[in-house]
C-alpha cells in the first residue's frame, strides 16, 4: 500500500477544457464544442496539483461509440440508435486500443497526444489513472487500432450457442435484437442477429430503455443460467482483456479504475492483476463495486488496491447531509470495513452520482464541508473529488440525453459552468469565480493539503470518540474523532448542523493508552485557521470545541 495519502481528481477531458458556453440542448459537437487533451497543459496541471492532487483520473479517453462521424479518418461510424446522447457514453467502448477522436486536435495523431498528456502529468508531479471497462463493450465493437495479430472480440464466436466458454459474447439464438427504444427504419435501422446479451446482465433480446441497451455483455466463462464456472482452459475473453491492460500499462499509466468490477468474476481479477503487477508493480487497481459482501474477496483474492466505498461512507454522509441519518452513523461505516478501511476509496462525487451541491443533494456547497473533512480525514485511504466539486458545481439543467437530475452529463456535448469560468481559456484563475466559489476552492485546497501532509491523517490510526461523548454533544449533528501518528495527534470535530456547536468532549483513558499519549498541557494548532491555544489534555478533563455551523475544527498537538 502507498505510504502517502492519495488524492484523485477525476475529469472528463471532453467536458473539462471545453470553453464553449452555449450548452445548446442536445447540441452537436459543432454547436457545443469539446475539450481536447492538448488543452490540459502545464498551467492546468500545475493548478490541479496545487489542490493537493496526487493522481489524475482521465475519464473517457478510450474510443467509445458516438454520433459524431469520423469515417474520414478510417473510424467506422456507430449506428445512432445504439448511442446514448450525441457524444455517447464513455463506457460503451468501441475500440479498446484507441483514443477517443473527439479529444484530439489532430485526429490522426490522437494516441500520441494522449501519451504526451501522460508525460505532462508526470512532469507536473501526478500519476495517471484511466478507465478499464471489462464487463461490456459498445453494441458495434470494432478495433481498427489493435496491434497486429489481435483478433476482435466476438470474431471467432459460435453464434449458434447462447453460452460457450470459448465465446466472448452471449447470444440470444434465433432472435433479433429488439429493445423497447427506437431502432430506426430503412437503411439506418440498427439490425443485430442473433441478439447479444446486454451489459447490465440482461440475457434476453428485448432490453428496456432503462437497461444498458447500448452495450454488450462480455463472457468470462460463467454460465448465467446455472452459475457454473468454466475457467480451464483460460477463457479467450480473459486473455484478450489482459492484453488490453498490458497495452495501456506499457503507455506509462499508473492505475486503472475498473468499471463495474463486481460484475466480472473475482478469479479473473486474481489472474489478471497478478500478471500486470508482475511486470508493472507500481500500477494500482481501483474497483467500482457496490456489494459490501464482496469487499474482502475482491481485495484479498482479486488483488485490488482500493474499492469504492459508496454503500457505507458515501451513502451515510449523504443521509447525514439530508438530515435522514444521525452523524453517529459514521461510526458504523468504518466498523463495517474495519480491517479493510485502508483499501477503501472515499468520495462525495463522481460521474455517476449527483453533484453534492446540487439541489437534489445538499443544495449549498459550503454545507458539505463537514462531510468533506470526514471523507478525506477519517482514515488513511484515498479520497477522490470530481472536477467542479471544489467550485460548488450543481450540475443544473438538462443537456439532452441527460435530464435535469443534478448530474453533469457524460452523454452530451457540453461544458461545466464553474470549471469553464475557472479554466478561463487555459489561464486557470479565480477572476471569473464568485466569492463563494473562490472561498470554497481555498477550503478544498486547505483540506487536501492537510490530508496529504499531516502524518496523523496520511499514515496514522483512528480513534473514534463518539462512544464516550453521546451525553456531551448532539449525535444527530456532531461527530468527533482522533487521528494519531507517533507523537502527533489531531482532534477532529464536525458540525453538520445550522447552529454553532459549543461542546466539551471527553477523551478516555483508553485513547491515551492506545495512542501512547502522555496527559498534560499542550499547545494546539487549528490546522485550517492556524489559530493556537493551550489546552489541558487528560482523561478526566473535558476538551472544549467551538465549531461554526456546517463547520469543522482540526486541533493538532504534539507530545514533547
Amino acid at each position: 500500500m502507498n505510504a502517502n495519502k492519495i488524492i484523485i481528481y477525476q475529469l472528463l477531458p471532453r467536458l473539462f477544457s471545453n470553453t464553449c458556453s452555449r450548452n445548446i440542448y442536445n447540441g452537436t459537437i459543432d454547436q457545443n464544442g469539446v475539450g481536447k487533451l492538448n488543452d490540459i497543459n502545464d498551467k492546468v496541471l500545475g493548478s490541479i496539483h496545487e489542490l493537493g492532487v496526487t493522481h489524475l483520473w482521465y475519464t473517457g479517453v478510450i474510443e467509445h461509440a458516438t454520433k459524431t462521424d469520423y469515417s474520414a479518418y478510417g473510424i467506422a461510424s456507430s449506428n445512432p440508435h445504439v448511442v446514448k446522447g450525441n457524444a455517447g457514453s464513455p463506457y460503451a467502448i468501441r475500440d479498446y486500443y484507441d483514443i477517443d477522436p473527439d479529444l484530439a486536435v489532430d485526429v490522426t495523431n490522437r494516441r500520441n497526444e494522449f501519451e504526451q498528456l501522460v508525460q505532462r502529468t508526470h512532469k507536473a508531479g501526478m500519476s495517471v489513472i484511466i478507465d478499464f471497462v471489462p464487463n461490456h463493450v459498445a453494441r458495434q465493437y470494432h478495433s481498427d487500432a489493435a496491434p497486429k495479430g489481435v483478433r476482435d472480440l466476438g470474431a471467432d464466436d459460435n453464434k449458434n450457442m447462447f453460452f460457450s466458454p470459448a465465446n466472448n459474447f452471449f447470444y440470444i439464438t434465433g432472435q433479433h435484437f429488439a429493445p423497447s427504444v427506437d431502432m430506426g427504419i430503412g437503411p439506418d435501422r440498427y439490425i443485430e442477429y442473433p441478439a447479444k446479451a446486454t451489459g447490465n446482465d440482461c440475457y434476453n433480446a428485448t432490453p428496456g430503455a432503462g437497461d444498458w441497451y447500448e452495450t454488450v455483455k462480455l463472457n468470462y466463462g460463467v454460465d448465467p443460467w446455472n452459475g457454473s464456472k468454466h475457467f480451464v482452459p483460460t477463457p479467450g475473453t480473459w486473455r484478450k482483456m489482459l492484453d488490453i491492460l498490458m497495452y495501456w500499462a506499457s503507455k506509462g499509466i499508473d492505475g486503472f479504475r475498473c468499471d463495474m468490477a463486481h460484475m466480472v468474476p473475482v478469479e479473473f481479477w486474481q489472474w489478471a492483476i497478478g500478471a500486470v503487477k508482475q511486470k508493472y508493480p507500481h500500477i494500482i487497481f481501483i474497483a467500482e463495486i457496490y456489494d459490501v459482501n464482496l469487499y474482502h474477496s475482491y481485495i484479498h483474492t482479486g488483488g485490488f488496491d482500493y474499492l469504492y466505498d459508496k454503500v457505507t461512507l458515501y451513502d451515510a454522509l449523504c443521509g447525514v447531509l439530508a438530515g435522514q441519518l444521525p452523524a453517529s452513523e459514521i461510526t458504523k461505516c468504518w466498523q463495517t470495513v474495519d480491517g479493510m478501511k485502508e483499501h477503501m476509496l472515499n468520495f462525495l462525487e463522481n460521474h455517476d452520482e449527483q453533484r453534492i451541491a446540487s439541489y437534489q443533494k445538499a443544495g449549498n456547497a459550503h454545507h458539505v464541508v463537514p462531510a468533506l473533512v470526514v471523507s478525506a480525514t477519517l482514515t488513511t485511504c484515498p479520497f477522490m473529488l470530481y472536477a467542479g466539486q471544489e467550485l460548488g458545481e450543481k450540475g443544473a439543467g438538462a443537456q439532452g440525453f441527460s435530464g435535469n437530475d443534478g448530474r453533469t452529463s457524460i452523454f452530451d456535448y457540453c461544458s461545466i459552468p464553474t470549471v469553464r469560468r475557472w479554466y478561463n481559456n487555459g489561464k486557470c484563475t479565480l477572476a471569473n469565480l464568485s466569492p463563494d466559489e473562490k472561498s470554497l476552492r481555498k477550503i478544498y485546497q486547505k483540506i487536501m493539503k492537510i490530508a496529504t501532509t499531516e502524518k496523523a491523517i496520511a499514515q496514522g490510526s483512528l480513534f473514534d470518540l463518539m462512544y464516550v461523548n453521546y451525553g456531551n454533544l448532539d449525535p444527530t449533528r456532531h461527530y468527533v474523532y482522533m487521528r494519531n501518528y507517533g507523537k502527533e495527534s489531531i482532534i477532529i470535530g464536525c458540525n453538520f448542523g445550522p447552529s454553532p456547536a459549543s461542546i466539551d468532549i471527553d477523551v478516555p483513558a483508553h485513547a491515551f493508552d492506545t495512542l501512547h499519549i502522555k496527559p498534560g498541557t499542550y499547545m494546539m494548532t487549528e490546522l485550517v485557521t492556524r489559530h493556537k491555544r493551550k489546552s489541558l489534555f487528560t482523561d478526566h478533563d473535558k476538551l472544549h470545541l467551538d465549531i461554526e455551523p456546517y463547520g469543522t475544527v482540526l486541533w493538532k498537538f504534539k507530545v514533547n
